[in-house]
């Protein structure tokens, strides 16, 4: 917090100069990044248009992580039972549902909208183009922030960067963990124009944000995240949906990239089991078998995956 160190300095200028972004706050891991860009954008509403102005509305199915104030962000009441109370300011519309959240403006003062390009803990559910660009268009004429979480979407995982890239958008904050890291704690805020100055000495810190070593290792991921891996996620991706879609057990697969969710006629718990008993590691996400493989995963091992789940589908 006193100083700058040089993977410091180097990670931040990688992460703006291939978003586009301005300034990068580091901490330690995705809740903390987004915590970050919510004090950013409470930080930016207040002063342009009062403290009245103050909140964040996420997307029903959402998940933005486990602190008292990402779970209030997140739009799942079952992860706020027993936590109460939590963090007031929040609000939340349906994916999809334009009108909602135009309704919501009209009687509440938002100062940002945050949401994932695809609901990963939500089930793997890519949001509609349209509707993100549509999303996009509207906080940008009401001067409302767009906040994109790219914690589990990010660094590769769905073919592009980041997710949003996709869609053809460009966020006020982007936020990052994860994958960036390459096994190392770091999580990143990428702050756009509007918001690059908004923080002062004092608003905000990380005793271990930013430290040299998770730094060094992130740049080493991101030095590796060119575009033929990104090409090569995508034909890996393209693989796994031909093989599983429209398979015996398998009613259909989504998502992007090496982000898939796969619906399953059986129980997801139950499949995961059997994978588990084959060497093959899934979780849940719902009512889907999430498979989130490296991205540099070799070939001949990403198909002995999918046959095996192939296999226990049809079982």
């Amino acid at each position: 917090n006193l100083y700058y160190t040089e993977p410091c300095a180097a990670l931040a200028q990688m992460l703006c100069e291939r978003t586009g972004m301005k300034k990068v706050f580091f901490g330690n891991s995705g809740a903390e990044a987004n915590e970050c860009a919510i004090k950013a954008a409470r930080k930016y509403a207040s002063r342009k248009k009062g403290a009245d102005t103050f909140t964040i509305v996420t997307l029903k199915n959402s998940f933005h992580g486990r602190t008292l104030t990402t779970l209030a962000a997140t739009g799942q009441e079952h992860y706020h039972e027993l936590f109460q109370p939590l963090t007031p300011g929040f609000a939340h519309v349906g994916a999809g549902d334009m009108a909602e959240l135009e309704a919501l403006a009209e009687k509440t003062k938002i100062a940002a909208v945050m949401i994932e390009c695809i609901q990963g803990e939500g089930g793997v559910i890519p949001l509609d183009r349209a509707y993100v660009r549509a999303l996009a268009d509207f906080a940008a004429a009401k001067d409302i922030l767009l906040i994109v979480d790219e914690v589990q979407t990010g660094n590769g995982r769905t073919g592009a960067l980041y997710a949003y890239m996709n869609y053809g958008i460009q966020p006020d904050i982007v936020t990052t963990a994860k994958g960036l890291g390459g096994g190392l704690p770091i999580g990143a805020a990428l702050l756009g124009e509007k918001v690059q100055d908004v923080f002062q000495p004092g608003d905000h810190g990380s005793t271990f944000g930013g430290n040299p070593v998770c730094c060094a290792g992130a740049i080493s991921v991101l030095s590796r995240i060119d575009e033929a891996l990104l090409a090569s996620v995508r034909e890996k991706s393209a693989y796994v949906r031909d093989t599983l879609s429209g398979a015996p057990g398998v009613e259909f697969v989504r998502g992007m990239g090496l982000m898939l969710g796969v619906k399953t006629q059986k129980p997801a718990a139950q499949v995961i089991a059997r994978l588990r008993e084959k060497g093959v590691l899934c979780l849940t996400a719902k009512d889907c078998v999430r498979l989130l493989p490296a991205l540099n995963i070799p070939s001949d091992l990403l198909q002995s995956a999918v046959r095996a789940i192939r296999d226990v589908c049809a079982e």
